[in-house]
């Protein structure tokens, strides 16, 4: 680090790290504005390779009917189509022949229902997976099929293809709405915080640069076959934007703490770095360790918003550290104008809120811990609220035509018959074996007819629930057991039911894996980075307490203010990994400063002088965060409203209880024992603290 702070705060080096940050923007910039294009959004790309759905997904390519997803366009009078409406339907559906539009293939006759008032038709489209092509057929079919029908016949286009299409078009724009929102809310909080018309510009500009940056080292990932999806996009933008200007403010409140202590600023800056930037090192690696922790998972998406997420906080803190100094030094003091830090002002830092808040705590710490620690716990009961009946079905903010389209269809089929569920048979002699046991199953409707490909034989089957329901999903693994149990263990199950199936099955097993794991890795980092185990054991404690309160307390709100319909099956993992990874930072902001001054004091007083000191940048930051993390509500997906609330709740439970209160009562308490087995641990008196100059005072340039 000390290395690093005397390049960046040279007096000629600091423009030749302005200069290689511009120069690797400018160069990334291409690839960084074809990131969106490198999503993936289509549901079967986050699915794990092994899973039973994926093989047959790919077998299909093998069979006549070839790689098409279907687009059941439904047609609906409540009053009956007659003959009128059936020769309307019969038009629509001609027109649609002829019109041969990009990936569209020839369209099923029509299917009446029993009651005479729907019809559906398949809609095959080959986009060979480019959600351009499907985006662009499913629309073309809606568009098309629309025309010349009566007023009174309803027409919607579901189906796989309709959900996929629909999905897609939620995350279009994603990183424009969020840029633009995030950017806005960063430049308010940045003028409030402080009161400065002039200095947001600096972190700002850093973060953006960051921010381009990263994009293009995210296309990159993907072209090297990360996976990226929409959501993952989206939380990397608020991650570059969050931490990246966590970390700001971090960096720039030592730098004006030291431009009081000495008159060169490229001195302050110099010191502000080899004091803040090990807490950030530490900050962002325990961000990015935690984030590459899910790159086992088994979903895919899950798995891309590691390396994805790991290289968008890295980059951001580097930029902080190196570009953001080099900023600064170039605005001088006149930056912080109409605040200028002024060389030998006298700062109170311990006569200020923070000050008084730890005087306070001092005098009273078991009743702060234990009455902070009951209110936690009380939030932690929401946690029994938690459900998993978030589905494709019900997964965006309001109406869709997709939804739309499946409801109209419940009222006249099955509610299978706008996804069919795959049956792959690769054994042909079970065919006829599997297609009486499929007869036989409970939650099928009617089966179609097989059909002989290179993998062996398929069929079709329609299930009586809604294929992107949490009835239909049930269905799957039953449905599985009873075809092995009549046709053998050649028998594979797959389509868009089984798929999303197979998805919640592997997102519950990436919980059961990853919490455990990134729990181990966050605490060796501080065992590490405080040298110590009790303090170590402590923290973890405190942040899983404020984890569980925080997502019990999100839950009692969606409950009471929301009425979201459940929650994603990795709803509760990403919380967990953004709040434990994130959260844990304002301990190691806190705690590497009170390590800091306990090299020179007392733990009492150095608690009391680092609570001080890095409360009001702290809390500045928390602000940030869970701002940036609240503005994925702005999105129209439930899932990701839900994530960016959550954490958002609980960096500000983190900020304003957890860390405010609860450690350093818990710190008052322990004492010496916080630093066991260290050599901190011994009785060193009541030693008066020196804010911010534990090992004396830093040199001044002549």
């Amino acid at each position: 680090m000390k290395t690093l702070a005397r390049l960046v705060a040279g007096r000629r080096s600091k423009f030749a790290a302005l200069g290689v940050w511009i120069v690797v923007a400018v160069a990334l910039g291409p690839l960084a504005a074809k990131f969106e294009s490198a999503q993936r959004n289509e549901p079967a790309s986050f699915l794990p390779g092994d899973a039973e759905s994926v093989v047959v997904l790919e077998a299909r390519k093998g069979f006549a009917s070839g790689d098409a997803t279907s687009a059941i366009v439904v047609f609906r009078d409540a009053r009956g189509l007659g003959a009128g409406g059936t020769a309307s339907i019969a038009q629509a559906v001609e027109r649609l022949e002829e019109a041969r539009l990009e990936g569209v293939r020839a369209p099923s006759p029509p299917r009446l229902s029993e009651d005479g008032t729907t019809a559906v038709v398949a809609v095959p489209i080959e986009a060979e997976g480019d959600q351009e092509v499907l985006i662009s057929a499913v629309e073309d079919v809606r568009g098309l099929v629309r025309e010349a029908l009566p007023p009174a016949i309803e027409a919607k286009v579901t189906g796989p293809a309709g959900y996929s299409a629909d999905a897609s078009k939620a995350f279009e724009g994603i990183n424009s709405t969020l840029l633009i929102a995030t950017a806005s809310l960063v430049f308010i909080l940045l003028v409030l915080i402080y009161r400065s018309p002039v200095f947001w510009i600096l972190p700002l500009f850093a973060v953006l640069v960051a921010e381009s940056v990263v994009r293009g080292l995210g296309y990159l990932l993907a072209d090297a076959g990360v996976v990226i999806n929409g959501q993952t996009g989206g939380i990397l933008l608020v991650l570059v934007f969050g931490a990246g200007t966590d970390y700001a403010l971090l960096i720039t409140a030592r730098y004006r703490e030291e431009l009081i202590r000495n008159e060169r600023r490229h001195i302050a800056m110099e010191v502000a770095l080899r004091r803040a930037g090990p807490a950030v090192l530490a900050s962002a690696g325990t961000v990015v360790a935690a984030l590459l922790c899910l790159s086992v998972a088994s979903v895919n998406s899950t798995a891309g918003l590691g390396p994805v997420g790991a290289m968008g906080v890295a980059v951001a803190s580097m930029a902080m550290l190196t570009l953001l100094p080099a900023l600064l030094l170039i605005g001088g003091r006149r930056a912080f104008w109409p605040y200028v830090p002024r060389f030998g002002s006298e700062v109170r830092l311990r006569e200020g809120l923070w000050g008084s808040l730890g005087a306070w705590i001092a005098g009273r710490p078991r009743l702060v811990w234990v009455a902070t620690a009951a209110g936690l716990a009380a939030l932690s009961l929401g946690v029994l609220t938690l459900d998993d009946d978030l589905t494709t079905a019900n997964a965006f903010r309001g109406s869709v035509e997709s939804v739309e389209g499946q409801r109209l269809i419940e009222q006249s089929f099955p509610a299978g018959a706008s996804a069919a569920t795959v049956v792959l048979v690769t054994d042909r002699s079970q065919t006829a074996a599997a297609l009486v046991s499929a007869r036989e199953a409970t939650g099928v409707a009617f089966i179609g007819a097989p059909e002989s490909g290179d993998a062996g034989d398929r069929f079709e089957v329609t299930l009586e629930y809604d294929p992107f329901g949490k009835e239909g999903f049930a269905v799957i693994e039953p449905l599985r057991q009873a075809l092995r149990a009549g046709a053998g263990d050649g028998v594979l199950v797959g389509g868009p039911t089984a798929e999303e199936a197979d998805l919640r099955k592997a997102a519950k097993r990436d919980t059961m894996v990853l919490v455990p794991l990134v729990l181990s890795v966050v605490f060796a980092i501080l065992i590490v980075l405080l040298r110590a185990l009790v303090a170590p054991v402590m923290l973890m404690a405190t942040v899983v307490l404020s984890f569980f309160a925080a997502l019990g307390g999100s839950l009692v709100l969606f409950e009471l203010f929301a009425d979201f319909p459940g929650e994603d099956p990795s709803y509760a993992l990403f919380a967990f990994i953004f709040l434990v990874a994130l959260g844990v930072d304002y301990n190691i902001f806190l705690m590497a400063r009170v390590r800091e001054e306990a090299l020179g004091a007392s733990t009492r007083d150095a608690m009391l002088g680092g609570l001080a000191v890095t409360g009001g940048v702290i809390t500045s930051a928390g602000l940030v965060l869970a701002g940036t993390f609240s503005v994925l509500a702005v999105l129209p997906l439930v899932a990701l409203t839900q994530i960016g609330l959550t954490v958002a709740f609980g960096i500000l439970l983190d900020t304003f209880v957890v860390r405010s209160m609860l450690v350093p009562a818990l710190t008052f308490e322990l004492g010496e024992r916080t630093w066991w087995p260290s050599s901190l641990t011994r009785s060193r008196g009541d030693v008066q603290v020196q804010i911010g100059r534990p090992d004396g005072p830093a040199p001044v340039e002549r």
